[in-house]
């Protein structure tokens, strides 16, 4: 779209690329956190520890300047959160069951949010503002990307370089190069046209809008993986997730609350 003028390409100095790099290099941590969370356990299970995001965005605002307080009322929202999270981890008759793996590697990703939300707000926020680098929001999102797929490769080599080829091969033998090609261009083409709709839609709506949707999303998300991956959901899975997710809600309620007026003497 770019290269067809359909939308103008940002005008960006290598200064301004370089401001970039630390949030796209969070956005490639954050979203190769989710997948292999997905990918080493339940989808419903990386989602409901996803859920406890509000938790390292609140810890990420206080420790990294300029500090970011909120109200107290949204930090007692962290308490369901977290509550709801670890109920979701007690099955019946076992005691605590966690997938370790799973949960470090959700919690890689929300750590690697939080930090990309607090150090991106301040550059992305610049960059608007500046009409003459062309960055509205679908661009901004595209610049992250490019710069997070630039981030990942690196890391893909590193891990998986050696055994890439055999798993290709393995791959295409029992699925065939032009059903493994379509997933993947599918998936890449949602995956990019979603958020690049998420952004826009933040952009153009309220706080509480946005937050009434990202709920119903989470929602939706954990129950349609369970019952397409056929993934158990027992009684303390569904009230945990249930309370978290009220938690989160309720956290992005108050946190964006505005602050009381100062009455007039």
């Amino acid at each position: 779209m770019w290269a067809t003028g359909f939308r103008k390409a940002p005008n960006l100095t290598g200064a301004d690329i370089q401001k970039c790099l630390p949030i796209g290099l969070f956005a490639c941590l954050a979203h190769c956190g989710t997948v292999l969370a997905s990918a080493v356990g339940a989808v419903s299970f990386a989602q409901i520890v996803k859920a406890c995001e509000p938790v390292f965005a609140a810890v990420v605002g206080v420790l990294v300047p300029p500090m970011d307080l909120k109200p107290m009322l949204a930090y007692m929202m962290l308490i369901p959160i977290v509550g709801g999270v670890g109920l979701a981890c007690v099955k019946e008759g076992k005691g605590v069951d966690i997938n370790v793996e799973a949960f470090a590697f959700a919690s890689l990703a929300n750590a690697a949010a939080a930090l990309k939300g607090k150090l991106g707000s301040s550059v992305t926020k610049a960059l608007k503002s500046d009409p003459t680098k062309n960055m509205d929001a679908a661009n901004v999102y595209g610049v992250m990307n490019i710069i997070s797929f630039v981030c990942t490769v690196p890391l893909v080599i590193y891990n998986e370089g050696s055994t890439l080829q055999p798993d290709w091969d393995a791959a295409v033998a029992e699925y065939g190069t032009s059903s493994i090609m379509k997933n993947i261009l599918i998936s890449g083409f949602f995956f990019y046209f979603y958020n690049e709709c998420a952004f826009a839609f933040t952009a153009l709506v309220g706080s509480v809008t946005s937050s009434v949707l990202n709920t119903a999303k989470r929602v939706i998300i954990i129950v349609v993986s369970a019952v397409m991956f056929q993934e158990p959901m027992e009684r303390n899975t569904v009230i945990g997730s249930a309370i978290a997710i009220c938690g989160t809600f309720a956290y992005s309620l108050t946190s964006k609350a505005p602050a009381p007026k100062k009455k007039k003497e």
